[in-house]
């Protein structure tokens, strides 16, 4: 509900806000004592909260001090066709449960892109996505990295380390 109310009251100072759209807030425990807002909206208007997210981020987290801002598209992932749930329609391949997690992967770092990923399966079967930023955008983001990792656990359950590459070659 404050989300909601820091919205409406930010729609005065950013015109672009007011045709857009939320579809829920939740608040996500990243750990010491810190928490994160994830909020949620619909995938038509992601671009438009894309041209507006610095700017929406940085008044949010002013308003909303100890907390880390994120902004990730409510996708749907469809279960496996099999003998008793067989659709009318294929499954397309955006509501696959990878390609949802992949497109979370990408909405949770917006402003920079994703380099490289690497799975790291360690001896006894826990697997580690380590996953490259640009790091051109390190000085601004390189505090929300555990926010990032926190909140993609919580979203899909798998453990993630976010870095910047010491070299660019990949």
């Amino acid at each position: 509900m404050a989300v909601a109310q820091a919205l409406v009251d930010l729609e005065t100072t950013i015109p672009e806000l007011r045709p857009l759209a939320l579809s829920s807030a939740k608040e996500v425990e990243v750990g010491a004592g810190k928490k994160a807002i994830v909020i949620f909206v619909p995938v038509p208007m992601l671009q438009g909260f894309h041209k507006i997210q610095q700017k929406l981020t940085r008044e949010l987290e002013k308003k909303f001090s100890d907390r880390h801002v994120v902004f990730v598209a409510q996708r749907r992932i469809l279960a496996v066709p099999g003998r008793r749930n067989n659709g009318k329609q294929p499954r397309p391949r955006s509501r696959t449960l990878t390609a949802v997690h992949d497109a979370i992967l990408d909405d949770l770092v917006y402003p920079t892109e994703i380099i490289g990923k690497r799975l790291r399966q360690k001896v006894d079967g826990s697997k580690t996505l380590k996953i490259f930023l640009d790091s051109k955008d390190a000085t601004s983001l390189e505090y929300k990295l555990d926010t990032f990792s926190a909140v993609y656990k919580k979203l899909t359950g798998k453990e993630v380390v976010f870095e910047f590459p010491a070299n660019a070659e990949f």
